[in-house]
């Protein structure tokens, strides 16, 4: 059992995720597009990089199978992340488009 619990050390902690901060985003590219883009941009990043693991893994190489999972697991969130965001906007561009001047 305590030989489980040493190989969560392994896995990384919270702290280690990617984090998405669209106010650093927005002084650095100083539009609200330049904040979707740099977002947008991290949940490709993510995907490769599951893709890449994916890859790995059945090609036989020197990857375990927990780490893939995380890794795939974590573009997951971001995707899901990300579309929340995209309907947010339909959304409000939709409520912006029926009011009347």
């Amino acid at each position: 059992m305590s030989s489980s619990i040493s190989g969560l050390g392994a896995i990384g902690s919270i702290g280690s995720l990617p984090k998405l901060s669209p106010l650093e985003s927005a002084n650095a590219e100083g539009s609200f597009s330049g904040v979707l883009t740099n977002a947008l941009q991290q949940v490709n990043q993510l995907n490769s990089g599951a893709e890449q693991q994916i890859g790995s893994l059945l090609n036989g190489g020197n990857t375990d199978v927990s780490t893939v999972m995380i890794a795939v697991e974590k573009a997951d969130v971001a995707f899901q992340l990300m579309m929340q965001v995209r309907n947010k906007i339909v959304s409000a561009y939709q409520d912006i488009e029926k009011m009347q001047f």
